[in-house]
């Protein structure tokens, strides 16, 4: 070897080394392609190359990305710039499909099916192959394509993943079409064997994350499948959550300037809102869908309906009863006794009025979409208090114990206990989401999703925590989670809100020191709840917001 290849040979290795490095760090699979190519043209020294990647059905090759020097063109990868027309088909390996007639006419479709190198000095000399759609291009473009240099891209299991296509090679001292020559083809393969392990590597990584974004949405679906009532919240909170997070980094001169998640961490906000109601996976459906005060297997308002009816029928027999023993007791006196039976009749029919408005005061308390007052709380109290016959013919109150505490309840359709239940599930997702070994780059994952419930005056659930003891992310998904419960119209114990009403109950909460307001302030101000409403809302929830009239907003 010459005195001055030496040192042209060092650099070509120094510049494969450096290559290589870069391949394992590079996560953007457009510039890994763009990488490979023009390191590959670096070595050589060539003029022009593409890159073919192989199809998912293994049996065409798909053109990805094209450079050329001499002609200035730059096609695929990063650049925007689509492919030119007579490269957009993709390269068959195989005549009609048919895997027993491999095509060997092309010199990439050859390189791949035989995974082997293929160095040709002079295309336009060359018997072996078909070139003449290189010829074509040459009469197109003015070019003229000669030594060509063909290798295949295996992974660590020998499968052709692509082929890396070189053309002309040019003397580094007189800019001479030359071939390539043994040393730098061994330095190309030792690049496309590198390259190809960088692809495999990004594409397993990639497998992964989609495969377990895919199992978290579909555990999110499940939850929201299993309640009919809060169907498709675990699929609108990470909407939300990820709008709001969006507008907090573009605020660039607020509270949040200095706020900023890169692409990273964006995905593991998003897997934390995902999962932030994981814990209801073991909630029961008798409580979670608890539309009315009684429902339990059935709505029991109808065993009360029937009592109502049954009492009525018992008063009606009381008072035939009483008429018959007045006639059998005074004979005599039939002025009086018309009298006594006009003032039973009257007694009955007010009896019975009364009856038809408890039990329409009844149905109205079961659904629980109104607060029920102490004169409510009272009325439910006396009405349990009457007395009718039992099967046994015993007197029995017309409203048992529970049917008494279940129609008490204040505000809703759980009782205390119910509500325990499910303010459990937050609990349960943080026993299951801290049990999970997460990468690095997920590890914050339990406390985004764990911290929706959490008030920043430290009254809230689990963990009590303050507002300064809470992450942004953790902060954000709480104002989603609750937003998207306010506009919700899938819960049958209430009417769907409009968006004027959904903030001003926000906005009271921010008052009360319940959600973060520097995030409120942000999601007033960008109209994040528009934007949500658009693709979300109902037409006749999404009504004309003025801000000026929302509790504690600053502009």
């Amino acid at each position: 070897m010459s005195d001055y290849q030496q040192p042209y040979l060092l650099r070509r290795l120094e510049r494969l080394n450096a290559i290589g490095v870069a391949l394992s760090a590079e996560k953007d699979n457009q510039r890994l392609l763009e990488m490979i190519l023009l390191g590959a043209q670096q070595i050589t020294n060539a003029d022009g190359g593409t890159i073919y990647i192989m199809h998912e059905d293994n049996k065409h090759l798909k053109f990805e990305i094209m450079r050329n020097n001499t002609l200035k063109l730059a096609s695929g990868g990063t650049t925007g710039q689509e492919v030119p027309s007579e490269f957009k088909n993709a390269l068959p390996l195989y005549h009609d499909g048919d895997e027993q007639r491999p095509n060997l006419t092309t010199v990439a479709s050859y390189a791949a099916l035989k995974k082997s190198t293929v160095n040709i000095a002079d295309a336009y000399t060359a018997e072996d192959f078909d070139f003449s759609g290189t010829r074509y291009f040459d009469s197109k473009t003015g070019y003229h394509s000669q030594s060509f240099l063909t290798i295949p891209m295996k992974n660590h299991e020998s499968d052709v993943i692509g082929v890396l296509q070189l053309i002309n090679a040019v003397d580094i001292h007189n800019g001479k079409i030359i071939p390539f020559s043994l040393a730098n083809q061994s330095l190309v393969e030792s690049l496309a064997s590198q390259a190809a392990v960088a692809m495999t590597n990004q594409s397993l990584i990639q497998g992964f994350k989609d495969l377990f974004e895919s199992f978290i949405e579909l555990i999110a679906g499940a939850i929201d499948q299993k309640s009919p009532y809060t169907g498709g919240h675990c699929k609108r909170v990470p909407e939300l959550t990820m709008m709001l997070a969006q507008a907090a980094i573009d605020d660039t001169s607020g509270p949040f300037k200095d706020f900023a998640l890169n692409e990273s961490e964006l995905f593991e906000l998003k897997v934390a809102s995902w999962l932030h109601d994981c814990g209801k996976i073991t909630t029961p459906e008798a409580v979670m869908d608890k539309p009315t005060k009684l429902s339990s297997i059935f709505d029991r308002i109808a065993l009360i309906d029937q009592r109502f009816e049954l009492i009525k029928q018992q008063a009606e027999n009381a008072t035939l009863k009483a008429q018959l023993a007045l006639l059998q007791n005074n004979n005599n006196a039939t002025n009086n006794i018309e009298a006594a039976f006009q003032e039973m009749r009257f007694e009955l029919q007010a009896f019975k009025q009364q009856c038809d408005l408890d039990r329409e005061f009844l149905r109205a308390s079961n659904i629980g979409s109104e607060l029920m007052t102490e004169a409510d709380q009272a009325r439910v109290r006396e009405i349990g208090s009457r007395e009718l016959l039992d099967a046994d013919g015993e007197l029995v109150k017309f409203l048992s114990d529970d049917e008494l505490y279940n129609l008490s309840i204040v505000r809703g359709t759980l009782t205390a206990e119910e509500r325990w239940i499910i303010n459990n599930h937050i609990n349960v997702t943080v026993t299951m989401l801290d049990s999970l070994p997460y990468p690095r780059s997920l590890s914050r994952v339990p406390e985004y999703a764990c911290g929706h419930h959490e008030r920043m005056d430290g009254t809230g659930y689990p963990r009590g925590l303050k507002r300064e003891e809470m992450s942004v992310p953790a902060r954000i998904m709480g104002i989603a989670d609750i937003f998207e419960a306010l506009t919700s119209r899938d819960r049958p114990y209430k009417k769907a809100k409009t968006l004027t009403e959904s903030l001003e109950i926000l906005g009271r909460m921010k008052v009360n020191h319940h959600i973060d307001p520097d995030l409120f302030d942000v999601f007033i101000r960008e109209k994040i709840y528009l934007k949500y409403a658009e693709k979300f809302l109902e037409p006749e929830q999404v009504d004309e917001v003025d801000q000026s009239k929302i509790p504690g907003y600053t502009p």
